[in-house]
C-alpha cells in the first residue's frame, strides 16, 4: 500500500485526485479481498545501521501493518472532517478489511461494513468501490444472503467481468446454490491465472471433486501474484495457505507443510499459517510440534479451532489438565458467539460430544440461508451424535451429492451407515475416505480402520461358467 502517501500529498495541498484513479487504487486494495476473506503479523524490519558514507543511523522501515494502521487513522480523520464524503470512507472500509484478514479480529469486518454503508448513503451512484467492499465485509461475517443481491447487481452491471461473475459464483456456492454457481463459473474459465478469480475457481473445483484442478489453479494464481509489484505479504502468504490446505485435504501432509513454510517465509508469524502447521502436525500425530505452533498462533489471535488442536495434542501426551484448560477456554470463546459457529469449532465439539444439542441448534440456524455440502455434513454428524441415524443418512446424501472428494465427509457417511447396520455401504465409504486422505484427522483414520476390520467379509462374486 505504498501508493497511499500520494493521497496524503494530494489532500494536503488540496489538489483533487482524479476520481477514476482513486477508485482504481481501492480496487487494488480489494483485488484479492473477497477470495481471501473466507481468512497481527510483524513484518521483518530493517535493523538500524550506519551508511558507509555518512555514518548516520538509518531509520527502520515501517512494516506493512504499521503503514496500514497509519493509513486507517489518516482516512478516519478525513472522514470525520468531511462526513458527507464517499471516497475516503470507501478507502477506510477496504483498509479495515485488510487489517481484519491479518489479525483475525471480527470487529474489523463490522467497522468495514459501517464505513462502506456510510459511503453508499453519501453517494449512491458511481460508487461501485464501496459496494464491493460492503459485499466483502458481509462475506467476512458469513452473511451470504445479504451479500447475494449486491453480487447479482454488480454482475448485471458488468456481465462480461470475470471477477464479478466469480464473486457471485462464490457466494452461490457457499449458499449451496450449486446450479446457479455452475452457470456463474462457466463464464470465467478464460481467466485462469487471474488472482481475483482463480482461488474461487479452485474452491469450486474442490466441491466438484477435482482437487488436481484446484491445485493447478492456485499455483497459476500464485505465479501471477508473485510477478505483481507491491503485493502485501499477507496476500502472498494466503495463497501458500490455500495451496497447503488442498495438499493436506488430499493426503499430502509433507507437501502441505512445505507450502505453509513458504508462506511463513513471506509473512512471519501469520496466525493462519501457524495454526495450519499445528493442524497438520496434529493429524500426523506429531503432538509436540502441534503444541509449539498452536501456542504461537494463539499468541497472535485466540482462535477457538486452534484451542481445540492444543487440547487434543495435550490429551495425546497425557496432560489431561492442560487439555481440559484449553477445552474450557474454547467453550467460553465459542458459546458466547451470537451467530453460527465456525465449522471447525462445531466439529471439535461434536467429535468430543460437547454441547451437542447447542451445536445442533446452531447448525439448523445456519441451514436457513447456507445449504452447502459442509452444512449438511455437519447436520448429519450432529444427528448421528444424537442417535438419529436414519435422519443423519438422509442429510449425508445431500452432503455427498456434488461428488466432493473429502475424506472427512466420507468418514462421517461410513460411520453413519455402520450405525445403521449397512456393512457394505459403510465399507465402501470408509475405504474411500482412507484412500483419499489417511491423515484427515488425528484419531478418526484409526477408528475407520478398526471399523473396517470389524465388518463381516464382503460377499464374493462367483463367476458362473457357461
Amino acid at each position: 500500500m505504498r501508493y497511499l502517501p500520494q493521497f496524503r500529498r494530494a489532500f494536503a495541498t488540496r489538489v483533487p485526485m482524479n476520481r477514476a484513479h482513486a477508485t482504481n487504487q481501492i480496487a487494488r486494495v480489494m483485488m484479492f479481498a473477497g477470495a481471501a476473506v473466507l481468512s497481527t503479523a510483524c513484518g521483518r524490519q530493517a535493523s538500524p545501521t550506519r551508511t558507509a558514507s555518512t555514518q548516520h543511523p538509518v531509520v527502520p522501515l515501517k512494516t506493512e501493518s504499521e503503514i496500514r494502521d497509519l493509513d486507517i487513522e489518516y482516512f478516519a480523520q478525513r472522514a470525520r472532517r468531511d462526513p458527507s464524503g464517499a471516497l475516503d470512507l470507501a478507502h477506510l472500509s477496504a483498509l479495515y478489511l485488510a487489517r481484519g484478514r491479518e489479525s483475525g479480529d471480527p470487529r474489523d469486518a463490522i467497522l468495514a461494513e459501517e464505513a462502506a454503508r456510510q459511503s453508499i448513503r453519501n453517494r449512491k451512484e458511481r460508487n461501485g468501490a464501496a459496494t464491493q467492499v460492503l459485499e466483502t465485509a458481509l462475506l467476512a461475517q458469513h452473511r451470504f444472503d445479504e451479500a447475494l443481491p449486491l453480487a447479482i447487481a454488480a454482475r448485471n452491471s458488468e456481465p462480461d467481468n470475470a471477477s464479478l461473475r466469480a464473486a457471485l459464483g462464490d457466494i452461490q456456492m457457499e449458499m449451496g446454490l450449486y446450479d446457479s454457481a455452475r452457470v456463474s463459473f462457466a463464464g470465467v474459465h478464460a481467466a485462469f491465472g487471474d488472482p481475483a478469480v482463480a482461488p474461487r475457481l479452485a474452491r469450486w473445483a474442490e466441491i466438484e471433486g477435482q482437487p488436481d484442478k484446484a491445485r493447478h489453479l492456485l499455483h497459476a494464481a500464485l505465479a501471477t501474484v508473485q510477478k505483481l509489484p507491491e503485493v502485501p505479504r499477507e496476500q502472498l502468504a494466503w495463497y501458500w495457505l490455500r495451496i497447503g490446505d488442498v495438499e493436506l485435504r488430499t493426503g499430502h501432509p509433507l507437501a502441505a507443510d512445505s507450502a505453509y513454510r513458504a508462506g511463513l517465509a513471506v509473512h512471519p508469524d501469520d496466525y493462519r499459517l501457524l495454526a495450519a502447521i499445528a493442524h497438520s502436525a496434529l493429524v500426523q500425530q506429531n503432538w509436540k510440534r502441534a503444541i509449539t505452533f498452536g501456542e504461537r498462533a494463539i499468541a497472535v489471535t485466540l482462535d477457538p479451532a486452534t484451542l481445540g488442536i492444543l487440547s487434543d495434542a495435550y490429551a495425546a501426551l497425557g496432560d489431561s489438565v492442560k487439555s481440559a484448560d484449553y477445552a474450557h477456554v474454547l467453550d467460553v470463546a465459542v458459546l458466547k458467539q451470537p451467530g453460527a459457529y465456525h465449522r471447525a469449532w462445531s466439529l471439535f465439539l461434536l467429535d468430543h460430544d460437547r454441547h451437542v444439542s447447542t451445536v445442533a441448534r446452531k447448525i439448523e440456524q445456519e441451514l436457513r440461508t447456507r445449504k452447502d455440502v459442509y452444512a449438511y455434513d455437519l447436520l448429519a454428524w450432529s444427528l448421528h451424535k444424537q442417535g438419529r441415524d436414519v435422519q443423519a443418512a438422509a442429510a449425508m446424501q445431500l452432503a455427498l451429492k456434488e461428488g466432493t472428494q473429502d475424506a472427512q465427509l466420507l468418514y462421517h457417511a461410513g460411520m453413519i451407515e455402520h450405525a445403521l447396520g449397512h456393512a457394505d455401504v459403510a465399507r465402501t465409504q470408509l475405504t474411500r475416505a482412507l484412500a483419499i486422505n489417511p491423515y484427515f484427522h488425528p484419531v478418526q483414520p484409526a477408528m475407520a480402520r478398526a471399523t473396517l476390520a470389524s465388518l463381516p467379509p464382503a460377499p464374493r462374486t462367483v463367476a458362473i461358467a457357461r
